[in-house]
């Protein structure tokens, strides 16, 4: 464009797109050049554009909302595998950062300034950094890529025809600073096991619309063999005024093991309460998930005292979770199939 190279691919291989975000100015007439090569008895070469969005076009909307949801986030043309994208953030169908694309900011921070309450429903299929919207988003609901009822599950969610109980099963790291290089095979540092930091949203968190309350933590048995399986049980009570799901989620934690997780999770129970009810609840852990792996590659259990936590979410973090913990003995020592 304009005797300027915009992209380019030497490859012959099929269904190939190239994207890039083009700043234009007006009353400016730009030469376009497109050239290419066809190796196959077939072949076709579309040059296809979009504007963005511009203020003007959601003003009008905007003036006249009591709420504003803002429906933001990813979309297939830009996350998948070997991806030939040129855009800001992504490469080859990785991610250079986890930022929401510049442009979603733009429009994010616009809607905020406009002084309404903004709802933020995110499309996407993997982790966002949304870091600005955590400080200024009224709420934030997570719809990933939802089916022909997508709508209507955000819509009534949204409303409160029902108390949405979903939990993330990825950890939302504040920025691509936060975890190893892509080519970095080592786990360290890396998933909700392994990760020492404070990221953004942790693996198995999620919100609700009433509060849980966790009492009384028992286990089927104190001290635990090597090809033994484990039982938790608690009482859980929804203290709020909303019938709700809760997900009581269990981590273990081997102190002192080479190795081994800073936390795992061993086993979970989703559960409906009515608004004041209690329920004896109880999470079976089998033997295997007992077990870590250790530095030598070796799936192993190992003797020593075994620390627990059960509730709502993980037991670290700056957001507290409902929850309790204790511990069981593990005597004995096996060696098991990876």
């Amino acid at each position: 464009m304009d005797n300027q190279l915009i992209g380019e691919s030497g490859s012959s291989d099929t269904s190939k797109t190239r994207l890039k975000t083009l700043h234009l100015e007006a009353g400016h007439a730009y030469s376009v050049k497109i050239e290419c090569s066809q190796p196959g008895t077939s072949g076709l070469v579309k040059l296809v554009w979009h504007l963005p969005g511009e203020k003007r076009d959601y003003a009008d909307a905007v003036e006249k909302a009591d709420v504003i949801v803002a429906v933001i986030g990813l979309a297939g043309e830009l996350e998948g595998e070997e991806m030939p994208i040129t855009i800001e953030g992504f490469a080859g169908g990785d991610r250079t950062s986890v930022e929401l694309p510049r442009a979603q900011e733009r429009l994010l921070e616009s809607l905020v300034a406009s002084g309404k309450p903004v709802v933020v429903v995110l499309m996407n299929g993997s982790a966002l950094g949304i870091n600005w919207a955590d400080q200024h988003a009224g709420a934030i609901l997570e719809a990933w890529y939802p089916g022909e009822e997508g709508g209507t599950a955000v819509a009534e969610a949204l409303a409160g025809d029902f108390s949405p109980a979903g939990r993330l099963p990825l950890t939302f790291y504040k920025s691509v600073d936060q975890i190893p290089a892509f080519d970095d095979y080592n786990m360290k540092g890396r998933t909700y096991r392994y990760f020492t930091g404070e990221p953004l949203y942790r693996f198995g968190y999620g919100l609700s619309y009433t509060n849980f309350e966790y009492s009384n933590l028992t286990f089927d048995k104190t001290t635990v063999g090597a090809k033994d399986d484990l039982a938790a049980s608690m009482y859980v009570k929804n203290i709020g005024k909303m019938a709700a799901d809760e997900v009581v989620q269990v981590y273990l934690t081997h102190p002192g093991e080479k190795g081994a997780p800073l936390r795992a999770l061993a086993g979970f129970r989703r559960v409906h309460l009515d608004p004041g009810e209690t329920q004896k609840v109880e999470v079976a852990i089998p033997n295997r998930n007992l077990s870590f792996v250790d530095e030598k590659g070796a799936r192993r259990i190992a003797p020593g005292t075994l620390d627990v936590w059960v509730g709502g979410g993980q037991p670290a973090g700056s957001v507290k979770t409902a929850g309790l913990s204790g511990s069981v003995k593990i005597t004995g020592a096996a060696v098991l199939a990876k």
